[in-house]
């Protein structure tokens, strides 16, 4: 009975974890590592721990996100996604709040040990990622919770870009190297991109619920055949940023082999764009979200051999 019962509180914990979403977390941690390995200047103890925290914070966003909503009755019947912790009923408002208040204790532990190993006594370097984590936190939270939560007026995309792009990328680059690169630059906007389309196509399928709730989304504020339009250029741009990339460095690199995952996106994007049910939009959701992925697994492993 107690292994059933503890068998039964791991699922709801990794139900309200969202494990889907993770890749997508970890790719801006591999995408910024992979860049500064093809230097010379990779070190596996940063790595390790990026990934770390970059989950930590992933999984305390899907934590507030889950609580937030239930919060203002968001997740009902109407909602056409997985169904939530809160809302299926597989945890309480308290329970998830103990959890939203350990796992960013934990990102903050994390994020410290990060800082320590690859900083030193730099301490610059120390002020500014501990404002940036700082500001992570507040923004996996503040996505849904509060009396104001800025995913509930459109500007969920603007986050999404730059934690899963720019900082994502960039940082995890510099924690390495202590150091920029206008690539660099180029290929955090780039996977930023396509983890934006991800949330575009999450805010497209909740299209109606969201609008009838009141929650305006940056979908919801374009309007659906506009968001469509919005997310082919996401796509597209994303894409063309890789290329160009990939061309200015090396033009014979083994790194556009990309490419094969990108055409993969490219028709499940015209997929979302023609306008499927919108239940149908989890499917592309999911698909994005693993392609997005690969792509940045596929070109990492491409710059290893080529750059």
């Amino acid at each position: 009975m107690l292994s059933l019962m503890l068998n039964i509180t791991l699922k709801s914990w990794l139900h309200a974890a969202r494990l889907r979403t993770l890749p997508l977390a970890s790719a801006s941690i591999i995408l910024g590592s992979a860049l500064a390995y093809a230097q010379q200047q990779f070190f596996w103890t940063v790595l390790v721990l990026a990934l770390v925290t970059a989950l930590l914070l992933q999984i305390l966003s899907n934590l507030a996100n889950d609580y937030g909503d239930a919060e203002k009755g968001l997740d009902d019947d109407t909602r056409l996604g997985p169904q939530r912790a809160i809302q299926a009923g597989l945890l309480s408002r308290q329970q998830m709040l103990r959890a939203i208040i350990s796992v960013a204790g934990l990102s903050i532990v994390a994020g410290l040990a990060l800082l320590s190993v690859s900083l030193g006594n730099n301490v610059t370097a120390w002020l500014g990622f501990i404002g940036l984590g700082g500001l992570s936190i507040i923004a996996a939270i503040a996505y849904t919770m509060g009396s104001k939560p800025y995913g509930y007026r459109g500007f969920g995309d603007i986050s999404v870009f730059i934690f899963f792009g720019l900082l994502g990328v960039l940082g995890s680059y510099y924690l390495h190297t202590h150091q920029f690169d206008q690539r660099v630059l180029m290929l955090a906007a780039a996977n930023g991109l396509l983890a934006t389309a991800v949330l575009n196509i999450n805010n497209l399928r909740d299209f109606k619920p969201d609008q009838q709730a009141g929650k305006h989304t940056l979908a919801v504020r374009l309007g659906e055949y506009r968001a469509r339009c919005y997310h082919l250029a996401l796509v597209y741009f994303a894409l063309v940023l890789f290329a160009l990339v990939t061309w200015l460095q090396a033009p014979l690199s083994l790194a556009w082999l990309f490419i094969l995952p990108a055409l993969a996106l490219i028709k499940v994007s015209h997929a979302v764009f023609v306008g499927y049910q919108a239940q149908d939009l989890d499917q592309q959701l999911q698909a994005t979200a693993k392609l997005s992925f690969i792509i940045a697994l596929v070109f990492s492993a491409g710059i290893q051999i080529s750059w």
